[in-house]
């Protein structure tokens, strides 16, 4: 856990307060809505989606020939972010095709979820592995500077 890097904010010290990353985890499961960010084909794409986050992974379904997945062809990095603003929650990470045991677990969480029944769907389905994840407040208490915390899971990748 640490600082995000971006200078100019006046981001606080390393000794002030962070949010927990069960803060995070909560926002990633009970999001209804997540935005999906790809490069590829010209250039950056975002796109509003229903997915799950399970264990520390994002877990969605797009059709074959989406500019979703056109992109994902061509760039395999992307950024998932949740629905709000004023907490938000953004995951830079990689995307790979989901292995084939995950499949059942993923359609039943979503069913759920979404009343959605997708075990019909010919889809490919998708698992975004985080790198980075941020978390901020737009006006807690303490001040958005004070709490705006960064998450590493993978050093290499981060950048």
């Amino acid at each position: 856990m640490a600082r995000p890097t971006t200078p100019g904010y006046g981001f606080g010290a390393d000794g002030d307060a962070r949010l927990p990353w069960v803060w995070a985890r909560e926002r990633l499961e009970q999001s209804h809505n997540y935005w999906l960010s790809t490069a590829g084909e010209g250039g950056p794409h975002l796109a509003p989606l229903w997915g799950i986050w399970s264990g520390d992974a994002f877990l969605f379904s797009t059709g074959p020939r989406s500019k979703k997945a056109r992109n994902f062809a061509a760039d395999a990095r992307v950024v998932v972010a949740t629905e709000r603003a004023d907490e938000a929650v953004i995951v830079e990470g990689s995307l790979a095709v989901m292995p084939d045991g995950g499949f059942a677990a993923f359609l039943a969480a979503y069913n759920a979820k979404y009343a959605w029944d997708m075990t019909e769907a010919m889809a490919p389905f998708y698992i975004v592995t985080p790198h980075t994840v941020f978390g901020f407040i737009e006006s807690p208490p303490e001040g958005f500077q004070r709490v705006a915390t960064k998450w590493v899971f993978d050093e290499d990748a981060a950048g």
